[in-house]
């Protein structure tokens, strides 16, 4: 328990034994201030030292001609999954971290309804995309682990080929997801059992339910993912409104993007689309 000294505030029980009740609200503010630094290490990057994109090969004017002016991206289902999502997401940050920093209201009720929204949301995004999307499709393969060491490599000054254009998730949109699922699913896992402490509609209240290390530990785990959401949105927001990102993030509300973008970063021999405009299966 040594390592988790310095994160975490402890209580002592009745009978003298040391149990971890949250994490140290300090953590709040490193996890605010390391998204902050990250997006101002990448923009100063991007503004003044990144080179302009460079790709292997060239796409077929046959192909060009033969693409929908539009290239659909994000079905109806799953844009409406990811607006609830997102909603449910700031609700919880919003509930959990501001009463810490000063701005109290009644805030558990509607932590817990924004909880319960998140994880219904999540469960059914698992089962939509395992049996109607392209679930492989979000997962990193060998093909983006060349080509991210082309990349490196182009940037230490290193002899390499250019790498290909992307498929519809580069690398870094799947670090990422892969990132979120693991802090969203720590948070569920322990927000689902901690119901069981506060009154809901949902369980029986019984906070005896684990002995209190066990809640103690609970407790710390959950507030860790939730400092963690904290970085991963602001890191999500920022790239949501770069400039070169937008056609990206206007997907996600109108379900497709141009041709031309499509065509300038996008490999169709990794992200296929139907000349009749709709691609094979619809991502998330």
């Amino acid at each position: 328990m040594g390592i988790l000294k310095p994160i975490t505030e402890w209580a002592t029980r009745p009978w003298g034994q040391n149990v971890p009740i949250h994490i140290a609200w300090f953590l709040i503010w490193v996890a605010a201030l390391a998204g902050l630094l990250f997006l101002i290490v990448h923009s100063t990057y991007v503004r003044y030292f990144a080179r302009a994109e460079e790709f292997a090969g060239s796409v077929s004017p046959t192909l060009e001609a033969i693409l929908p002016p539009r290239i659909p991206r994000h079905s109806l289902v799953a844009r409406l999954f990811h607006w609830v999502m997102a909603a449910a997401m700031f609700t919880l940050l919003f509930t959990a971290f501001l009463p810490r920093v000063g701005v109290q209201f009644d805030w558990v009720t509607y932590h817990w309804i924004a909880g319960t929204v998140l994880t219904v949301s999540i469960i059914f995004h698992i089962i939509h995309a395992s049996f109607w999307l392209d679930f492989w499709a979000i997962w990193p393969d060998k093909a983006d682990l060349v080509d991210a060491l082309r990349r490196v490599r182009r940037f230490m000054g290193w002899p390499a080929s250019p790498p290909r254009r992307f498929p519809k998730y580069p690398l870094e949109n799947k670090l990422y997801h892969g990132a979120i699922m693991a802090t969203a699913l720590s948070a569920i896992g322990t927000g689902v059992f901690m119901l069981f402490r506060v009154r809901t509609i949902l369980f029986p209240r019984n906070p005896y339910l684990f002995a209190d290390m066990t809640w103690g530990l609970m407790y710390v785990l959950h507030g860790l993912a939730g400092v963690g959401l904290i970085a991963l949105v602001m890191v999500h927001v920022y790239f949501a409104i770069r400039p070169e990102k937008l056609d990206i993030t206007k997907s996600m509300i109108f379900g497709s993007m141009k041709r031309e973008f499509y065509l300038k970063h996008y490999d169709p021999e990794r992200w296929r689309i139907e000349a009749s405009g709709s691609s094979s299966r619809e991502g998330d």
